[in-house]
């Protein structure tokens, strides 16, 4: 499988009103830190590929918890999951995707610990997530970043370029410029120090 993502910066406020205007259907928020890694045998930020450990926690209200540097998390709570992104097929962000859920978190970090990978950096942020067409709109407020809107969809192959343009379309209709696209991931924004602004497009970094 195949995800198809596209990422603007935008205020959060503004598209809430457009997603109420197009009765978007409201998946839910959960907030999430990611912790990416190194591995022994090749440069990630060269081959342009990620390893990452997600722990994900859903609420019931949206918090400002990830904005104000506090994390209350309650370990029953709390799912983890590993995902390995492969490198961009496109101009966007289209990437091979591979994730499974985790059991048992310590036995992972061994596991990791054992073959060399080592924690290069964490991200934190608040998602809210939406259902358009088909598509997930999500809502992300990243800790020391800003506010971001990104469309995505997860398919094979052979439906990448209908599903990019499908998204495109999808932003339009919230009111926002798909030529605004940020092809930096987040990882890569916090560790260039780079925060971007409405109507900034920053060029390839990786996962």
């Amino acid at each position: 499988m195949y995800e198809v993502e596209v990422k603007v910066p935008a205020e959060h406020e503004v598209v809430r009103t457009r997603l109420r205007e197009l009765e978007a259907h409201r998946i839910g928020t959960v907030t999430q830190v990611d912790t990416y890694y190194d591995a022994p045998h090749r440069e990630f930020a060269e081959t342009d590929e990620a390893l990452r450990v997600r722990r994900e926690r859903a609420v019931h209200e949206p918090p400002d918890c990830v904005r104000r540097g506090e994390w209350d998390e309650s370990p029953e709570e709390v799912r983890t999951r590993v995902t390995y992104k492969g490198p961009r097929v496109d101009e966007a962000k289209t990437r091979e995707e591979f994730e499974t859920r985790v059991a048992d978190e310590e036995a992972l970090g061994g596991l990791l610990d054992g073959l060399g990978f080592s924690p290069a950096a964490t991200v934190r942020k608040e998602r809210e997530r939406f259902e358009v067409d088909g598509y997930t709109v999500t809502l992300d407020a990243v800790e020391g970043i800003g506010e971001f809107v990104e469309v995505e969809r997860e398919v094979e192959a052979d439906a990448v370029d209908e599903t990019r343009e499908g998204a495109y379309d999808v932003l339009r209709r919230l009111g926002l410029d798909p030529d605004d696209q940020i092809r930096t991931s987040y990882l890569g924004m916090k560790l260039d120090g780079t925060a971007p602004t409405d109507a900034t497009r920053v060029d390839a970094d990786a996962g």
